[in-house]
């Protein structure tokens, strides 16, 4: 299914204009991006860099290629990791992504901000409340699959299908509780083992695809939009991500 706004899409640049606005919901600043009158909505959440304008560009696309509502919250409430920490080739760079993870940046205590939000979108959009569909880029994804895991029911919780892109901090745990229909898009980068794991332990609940020529980071804030096939393949894979949230939402 294509909502009208995808056969409007503008292509991938890198001088990128957003389509939405920004709102406070349970606190956190949120970008909201997509009709008013929709049924069915993303929570999409970016990697450990914050948002960038690559973050918000794959947003528009998913809203545009599925009509639903996307939101992406600024959990950070400011900047993400500086980005040039990565790669931690020097102990300097270590013990600054070791202390972004250690604080601002820590899984378990977003996932409670993740919690809070969704329970709050019950309210501010009671027309998607039983539709709502989660994405994360590289740490996002982390949130994503544990958001999904063991407590993923009732009204004002329940997220019915999950998504990450160039997933980070993967763990065959994880794997092991989901409750919802997921979509793994991975990079060369990530460990093909732990790749292979997750489709063998979730079987026919996952779809897996890996990008061959794609580095880790191709969908956020590390993506190349001055670079032909990177283009190219951003766009595949916010696509690729949205088929799968209209088939499952």
């Amino acid at each position: 299914m294509a909502s009208e706004a995808c056969c409007k899409l503008a292509p991938v640049t890198v001088d990128y204009t957003p389509k939405g606005k920004y709102e406070k919901i349970a606190g956190i600043n949120t970008y909201i991006v997509g009709p008013e009158n929709a049924t069915k909505g993303i929570v999409d959440i970016y990697d450990i860099f914050g948002i960038w304008p690559q973050t918000i560009q794959g947003a528009d696309r998913l809203s545009a290629h599925t009509g639903f509502l996307v939101l992406v919250p600024d959990f950070f409430d400011g900047p993400g990791l500086d980005i040039n920490s990565i790669p931690m080739d020097t102990e300097e760079k270590q013990k600054t992504v070791n202390a972004f993870f250690g604080s601002t940046g820590n899984p378990q205590a977003n996932l409670e901000k993740l919690l809070v939000l969704r329970k709050a979108l019950t309210e501010k959009f009671p027309a998607v409340e039983g539709n709502w569909g989660l994405f994360g880029l590289c740490w996002g994804g982390k949130l994503a699959v544990l958001a999904c895991g063991e407590g993923n029911e009732g009204v004002g919780r329940r997220f019915e299908a999950s998504g990450t892109a160039h997933p980070g901090l993967l763990d065959e745990n994880d794997a092991k509780v989901q409750t919802a229909p997921h979509i793994l898009l991975a990079s060369k980068d990530e460990p093909a083992d732990k790749v292979a794991l997750y489709k063998e332990i979730m079987g026919d609940k996952i779809d897996v695809t890996t990008y061959e020529t794609m580095h880790h980071g191709w969908m956020g804030a590390r993506s190349d939009l001055k670079n032909e096939e990177n283009v190219k393949e951003f766009e595949r894979g916010y696509k690729q991500a949205a088929d799968f949230f209209v088939k499952h939402l």
